[in-house]
């Protein structure tokens, strides 16, 4: 047994691990939740504890523990198309870090991406390697659907299954055991409509979600129920979403960003841009003053754009702008 049950009360043992008062009323042993007080071994015997505990290892094994919180994530160079050694030779992100990936179609930020997301270990056509934590990462990264480390955002976001916005929040919550479930999906559903500004209903069927409500949807789903610490972002600039306020959602649950983007104000929001030139990490540009200046200028002209999108939405004509 990994974890020293006898000595907890029952009700820190279902604010630490919420799935166990499902299991133990499974066991038939319900009425053990009408005694918050009092420690496990004065309700259970040694044989249930024994249960008990391997039951919290396998999920803890399947849900991933706290201290196996991913904290940084560093890329280590490897070789470009011609190849030649990669000039940027060390890249590290960390939780809260948005890291902006630009660079001209066909340069290799797909393939930058794609080797976070495999965790590299010198075995891609780059040659880059991937630590986690400063460390080499285990099989587990690589080959347990319980353990990703990326989730990624794609353009295009089809939902095909034939449910409700809750049905499929409540869904996903139930596989990854998480507490409190009700209060989850309620967050995921109010940022997803802040989001899209095109507010949806819970009962709203999934398939019928517009591409921004749908793109809304999944951020919002992702930074509060994904336990993948790095999200990988596909141009979010064509989501029909706000783009700040994505980013806050997610570096606010602790996710590490990195989004492939052509958009300026995107990459100068970003703490770091990743410039890739013919399939290498040429450099890496952190926001001078300046450029932060000329951030508060281009988000005015963004913000008078979305208003000229928004009264061409409601029928008005644009003869003076």
């Amino acid at each position: 047994m990994s974890q020293n049950l006898e000595s907890l009360t029952v009700e820190t043992v279902f604010s630490r691990w919420p799935f166990a008062q499902q299991h133990l009323a499974e066991a038939g042993l319900a009425d053990i939740a009408d005694k918050p007080e009092a420690t496990l071994s004065e309700l259970l015997d040694a044989g249930q504890l024994e249960i008990l505990g391997n039951f919290i290892s396998v999920m803890e094994d399947f849900l991933g523990t706290k201290d196996e919180k991913v904290h940084e994530v560093t890329i280590l160079g490897g070789r470009a198309k011609d190849g030649s050694d990669e000039p940027v030779r060390e890249l590290t992100v960390s939780v809260g870090d948005v890291v902006c990936i630009v660079g001209p179609t066909g340069s290799g930020k797909s393939r930058l991406l794609a080797d976070i997301e495999w965790v590299a270990r010198g075995d891609t056509p780059t040659g880059r390697h991937v630590r986690v934590n400063g460390e080499v990462p285990g099989d587990k990264w690589r080959f347990s659907s319980e353990h990703k480390l990326v989730a990624q955002l794609s353009q295009n976001m089809n939902f095909v299954m034939d449910l409700s916005v809750e049905e499929f929040l409540n869904l996903h919550a139930e596989s990854r055991q998480v507490g409190d479930p009700e209060e989850k999906i309620k967050r995921i559903w109010n940022w997803a409509n802040e989001l899209a500004g095109e507010p949806f209903a819970l009962d709203t069927p999934v398939t019928s979600l517009s591409g921004g409500q749908s793109r809304a949807l999944m951020i919002a789903d992702t930074a509060v129920l994904s336990a993948s610490p790095v999200v990988l972002i596909d141009e979010i600039e064509n989501a029909g979403i706000d783009r700040q306020q994505a980013l806050d959602i997610l570096i606010r649950e602790e996710k590490i960003v990195l989004m492939a983007t052509h958009d300026p104000i995107l990459a100068l929001m970003g703490d770091k841009r990743v410039i890739i030139k013919s399939g290498a990490m040429q450099k890496v540009i952190e926001p001078s003053e300046k450029e932060k200046a000329n951030l508060t200028e281009l988000r005015a002209m963004d913000e008078k754009l979305m208003g000229l999108r928004h009264r061409l939405r409601m029928g008005e004509r644009l003869d003076e702008i």
